[in-house]
């Protein structure tokens, strides 16, 4: 693609700046080019976050119900596999999945809630709790 044809599609990146790609300059060289943006890739990147916020969506309806503990819901905001979330936290997988029960969560002393806070950004109280209610704005990068 030349430098004259880098797609500027405003998308995900809107009033951030720019990403910068690759294309062929005027004397047939490879150089970098701002582009604000490609179409196909926003539509894929749309998709990715609907995906992302129906999962946090559901985890969130989870918890409100009493099937999951807030870890689920934090777990899924932030996008976290439970072996990432272990690694995370410095615990073994079966720990975290154990933790994800409202019963066993809700035993859980002070340093170990303490730990979740640190890796999910929030008080102990916050993750302690859902909030009331959720919208995919929520999360969405925009």
């Amino acid at each position: 693609m030349k430098v004259e044809e880098v797609p500027q599609d405003n998308g995900m990146i809107g009033d951030y700046g720019h990403e910068v790609c690759y294309a062929v300059d005027g004397n047939g060289r490879y150089t970098l080019a701002p582009s604000l943006g490609w179409e196909a890739k926003n539509i894929v990147n749309d998709q990715a976050w609907a995906t992302i916020a129906a999962e946090t969506a559901k985890a969130h309806r989870l918890v409100k119900s009493g099937e999951l503990s807030p870890i689920a819901y934090y777990q899924a905001r932030h996008q976290m596999d439970v072996g990432l979330l272990a690694s995370y936290v410095g615990m073994a997988r079966w720990r975290v999945k154990r933790h994800r029960r409202p019963k066993v969560f809700a035993r859980l002393p002070e340093r170990i809630l303490r730990r979740y806070a640190t890796v999910f950004k929030v008080s102990v109280a916050e993750v302690q709790t859902v909030p009331d209610s959720f919208t995919p704005e929520q999360i969405r990068p925009r």
